[in-house]
């Protein structure tokens, strides 16, 4: 059985400035070179002192880098004296792989950003349990190209806190809580069942979930597993985010990614908001997971509040 996580209110690190320095580093999929250099000279035109960690800009078949390369450099981002953030070049699939080869004593200490969505879940979550809040949104290879989604990602991370408010969906469960926002991408969720880093039941959650490329019957069989193995216990409320390239069978499988998540949560009585623009869609609002938030679903709109 995952052991209980401990109550630990996520620590939000500090703000970033100008001269602050940053890392660059990744934990899953190889990306060109071209498109890291470009996201630096992005977060460079923030001000920022950007260092890229030893093995970034190698590969190791689909990989950036081995997996004991890949868990050197985020190992050397964590326990670096300087840095206030690291930032992830990418998705795809790899942290799971080195995760436990990690120590997390010094962040524990001294806290830092970690910027990152997709398969940067794991890191989310792993964070999560030792108590340090984190970023989901856009990552290194996409600054250059989606300028809205990194602007917004720019706003939250030197200073503010801004709300999501947007149009009412036709599968919203209307209601207000208050809880942690944890999460991100669904089939990460699934694949960390059974682990410390499992969906957290110490702590009321307000659960963010999206998801790319997969069948209608996984996110079925993804959402039993969840309800299943009683991971919703401690949600008050649940965002969902973009499901996106979802695919089919040559026989209909007859209910929608959206369909499927609303009824898995039907018993419930919670409030419920679809729609939301994060994940791996055009929009990708960045979200400040372990922040304490405020969810409103109502017939005219939804909002997610930041409350610290």
């Amino acid at each position: 059985m995952p052991r209980s996580s401990p109550v630990l209110f996520p620590k939000l690190p500090r703000l970033l400035k100008k001269g602050d320095t940053v890392l660059v580093i990744g934990t899953a999929r190889h990306k060109p070179m071209s498109q890291i250099s470009s996201g630096i000279r992005v977060l460079e035109s923030w001000g920022l002192i950007v260092v890229p960690g030893q093995h970034v800009f190698k590969q190791h078949h689909q990989f950036s880098a081995t997996d004991l390369e890949r868990a050197a450099d985020l190992q050397w981002a964590i326990n670096h004296p300087k840095a206030k953030a690291v930032f992830l070049i990418g998705g795809g699939y790899g942290t799971l792989r080195i995760i436990n080869l990690i120590n997390a004593r010094v962040l524990l200490k001294f806290p830092k950003w970690f910027i990152g969505f997709s398969d940067i879940t794991v890191l989310h979550a792993w964070l999560f349990n030792k108590g340090i809040a984190s970023i989901h949104g856009p990552m290194v290879f996409q600054y250059n190209s989606q300028p809205e989604n990194t602007q917004h990602l720019k706003t939250l991370i030197f200073g503010k806190r801004p709300s999501v408010k947007i149009r009412s969906h036709n599968l919203n469960v209307y209601g207000s809580t208050k809880g942690f926002l944890y999460g991100g991408n669904l089939s990460i969720l699934y694949a960390l069942t059974g682990s410390a880093e499992q969906i957290p039941c110490a702590l009321p959650i307000v659960l963010f979930i999206e998801d790319i490329d997969e069948y209608l019957y996984h996110i079925d069989r993804m959402m039993l597993q969840l309800l299943r193995s009683k991971q919703f216990k401690s949600i008050c409320g649940v965002i969902v985010g973009d499901f996106t390239d979802i695919k089919d069978n040559a026989v209909p499988y007859g209910s929608s990614a959206y369909t499927i998540i609303q009824n898995a949560f039907s018993a419930l009585n919670i409030p419920l908001c679809f729609g939301f623009p994060s994940g791996h869609g055009k929009i990708n609002k960045s979200l400040l997971l372990g922040a304490h938030v405020a969810l409103n679903v109502n017939a005219k709109y939804s909002e997610l509040l930041y409350l610290n």
